[in-house]
């Protein structure tokens, strides 16, 4: 990650265009307008302002707070990395501006919202999208490091992460690695044990690639009693470091040296990366189900045949209200999300964490939702 030194430097070069992107607002400013040019200065921000929710963010959230730092010294911001369903509940109990989750919301919690918000309903919008990246633990091997990957498909993936395959040397995995030297040994499956948007999108990718191979349903806790359960993306990092012979799913943006799948997309096995997330998010469509006001919700084709898409991908969410009971919540909020979405804001998450900045035109879509918060 970038120190805060960098960062600062970066902000401070684009400090005037910030600024006024900060201003903006208004239903019909474009994305580019509304996070680049502006003819008058944002109001001042000061007080304490939390967050809480996905641990996947985390890196991304401690970047944007130093570089939103810049533009508005006053404003105090904590964000709990707590994962995305602890998140969700504190901001359903107003006690948090705001709430960062790897997965929408439900149709429940979007109709809870109507207690914490002071009109309507709560929406999210995209903030951060990263690969997720399936890490392994084969260190003696010599499979581990950045550069170093297994092919597997997604029925292979299910079948382990359901402990129908137990061996690293099954002929399953060896038929998809000829050249790979696989160890006779057992296989340690690693879940996340707290709820998670993580764990959704994962399991998500299964269940839509590997058909029968995967009989659970899709959810934010973990659906079956194989292998061992660790708390948040750190969490499932270090119990993977832990042993040789083990394996998990985490944000990849916290792989480090462990050795990471490339999964089958088409004819193909492609590694994750940031380009690789970002063309299968462009080219999957929104959900339709999401049929709240001000909602952006993607529905990811996790079954794409698109050349160097990588589908195993989280796209994670900001919540926030449209009208909030406390004005100066609402200025926060429509400063802060118009940042992180800025190019600014979204180039600074791509440096510190390796995410996949946002497409234009997911960004002009996301500021409509933003410009209509209200601040009086």
């Amino acid at each position: 990650m970038r120190n805060n030194a960098l960062i600062r430097s970066v902000a401070a070069i684009s400090g005037f265009a910030m600024l006024a992107a900060l201003a903006a607002c208004g239903d019909n400013t474009s994305a580019t307008s509304s996070s680049s040019a502006s003819t008058s200065a944002a109001a001042s921000i000061s007080g304490e302002f939390a967050g809480a929710g996905a641990s996947s963010q985390q890196s991304a959230v401690e970047a944007w707070i130093a570089g939103f730092a810049d533009k508005q010294p006053d404003a105090k911001i904590s964000y709990d990395p707590s994962g995305s369903g602890a998140g969700v509940s504190t901001f359903l109990t107003g006690s948090t501006v705001w709430a960062g989750s790897d997965a929408a919301m439900t149709s429940d919690q979007v109709s809870q919202s109507k207690s914490v918000c002071a009109t309507g309903t709560a929406f999210d919008v995209p903030v951060y999208i990263s690969p997720i990246a399936i890490v392994y633990n084969l260190k003696s091997a010599g499979l581990n490091g950045t550069s170093k990957h297994l092919n597997l498909d997604g029925e292979t993936i299910a079948k382990i992460f359901d402990g129908k395959i137990t061996k690293w040397n099954d002929s399953a995995i060896a038929k998809m690695n000829p050249d790979a030297k696989l160890p006779d040994l057992a296989i340690t499956v690693v879940h996340r044990s707290d709820k998670s948007g993580t764990t959704k999108n994962f399991v998500s990718y299964i269940k839509d690639t590997a058909d029968a191979a995967w009989p659970y349903e899709v959810g934010e806790n973990w659906p079956n009693n194989v292998g061992q359960g660790a708390k948040g993306t750190s969490g499932v990092i270090t119990t993977v470091n832990q042993a040789e012979g083990t394996i998990g799913y985490a944000d990849a943006s916290q792989a480090g040296s462990l050795g990471t799948a490339a999964v089958k997309v088409g004819d193909d096995y492609v590694p994750y990366s940031a380009d690789a997330a970002a063309k299968v998010v462009d080219a999957s469509p929104k959900d339709d189900t999401a049929t709240q006001k001000n909602r952006v919700v993607i529905k990811i084709d996790h079954n794409t045949t698109e050349s160097g898409a990588y589908p195993v991908v989280l796209v994670s969410y900001d919540i926030a209200c449209p009208a909030y009971k406390t004005a100066k919540n609402g200025e926060f909020a429509k400063q802060w999300l118009t940042y992180v979405v800025s190019e600014e804001g979204q180039k600074t998450a791509a440096d510190s964490a390796g995410s996949a900045p946002m497409s234009a035109s997911l960004r002009a879509d996301v500021m409509k939702s933003i410009n209509a918060i209200k601040t009086k």
